[in-house]
């Protein structure tokens, strides 16, 4: 029975990828120093500008991170499209029941 060696073979780093990838990191980064400066700075008078402020800047990394190291980015808009918005429905549902949650709870006090 004879053997079979494979042969690895090394590729050198693809610079563009990682110059992408550091770029994004520090987007992130930068957005997450804002956030905890804003969560540090402002005061508990202003909460509603604080929690806009907040959800705002979490979209902004989530879009990030979807679309860098998720790959989503880079795609048609049909297929981005076809993720994003049942996203959008859920979150909207999640809203709706909140509210509702919040309405039947006034209701029964």
């Amino acid at each position: 029975m004879e053997q079979q060696t494979q042969q690895v073979e090394v590729k050198p780093v693809n610079k563009a990828k990682v110059k992408n990838f550091i770029k994004v990191m520090i987007y992130l980064a930068v957005i997450t120093a804002v956030e905890f400066g804003i969560a540090f700075t402002v005061p508990h008078e202003h909460k509603w500008i604080r929690i806009i402020v907040f959800i705002a800047l979490t979209i902004v990394k989530a879009y990030y991170i979807v679309a860098e190291f998720m790959h989503l980015g880079h795609e048609k808009k049909s297929l981005k499209m076809s993720i994003v918005l049942p996203m959008l429905f859920v979150v909207f549902f999640i809203f709706i029941m909140i509210y509702q949650g919040g309405a039947i709870l006034e209701a029964l006090t």
